[in-house]
């Protein structure tokens, strides 16, 4: 479509139609603390012609990838800090590793070839840390999804349970 085309013959995909609306609503809505309530909401889709059942159905599945969004993040959350731990305790102990070295033989002789290849899994880690895509860490982030929903059914079993005895 070029700019000087009449109204009348412009037409749009409904991917670009989206886009358009996305893009309209952003530039109405400067203020990052406006909000919409759910009868703004319902009003918009009704202009639209989107059925009430549809913008039920398209809320739910925000709600589910909000949801993921939010579980991703834990986990990039959970991997840091993990990294954070590993990153400390290879300092400390290549910080002892040099003092020693230091003070046994007046400077560093043996513990830089220590430190040089205790560092190669640390830079990995690294690498494998900060990587959030691709195979390896969709792997990973089910793998720690599962045990977290497994955690949290222990919880609620073992919480349903304390109530019962204290009851």
């Amino acid at each position: 479509m070029t700019a000087f085309e009449p109204n009348s013959i412009r037409s749009y995909s409904q991917e670009d139609v989206q886009q358009i609306l996305q893009l309209a609503i952003a530039r109405q809505a400067d203020d990052k603390d406006t909000e919409f309530s759910y009868e703004h909401l319902l009003e918009i889709a009704t202009e639209l012609e989107i059925s009430p059942e549809s913008l039920k159905l398209a809320e739910r599945d925000w709600v589910v990838q909000q949801g993921q969004v939010q579980k991703r993040k834990a986990f990039d959350a959970f991997r840091i800090r993990k990294f954070k731990k590993r990153l400390g305790n290879y300092t400390i102990v290549n910080g002892f590793l040099m003092l020693l070295d230091l003070l046994t033989s007046g400077g560093l002789v043996w513990s830089l070839y220590i430190l040089l290849f205790s560092g190669l899994p640390v830079g990995l880690d690294a690498w494998n840390t900060f990587q959030t895509k691709g195979e390896e860490y969709e792997i990973a982030f089910q793998k720690w999804n599962r045990n977290h929903q497994i955690k949290q059914t222990i919880n609620t079993v073992l919480n349903k349970c304390f109530k019962a005895l204290q009851a």
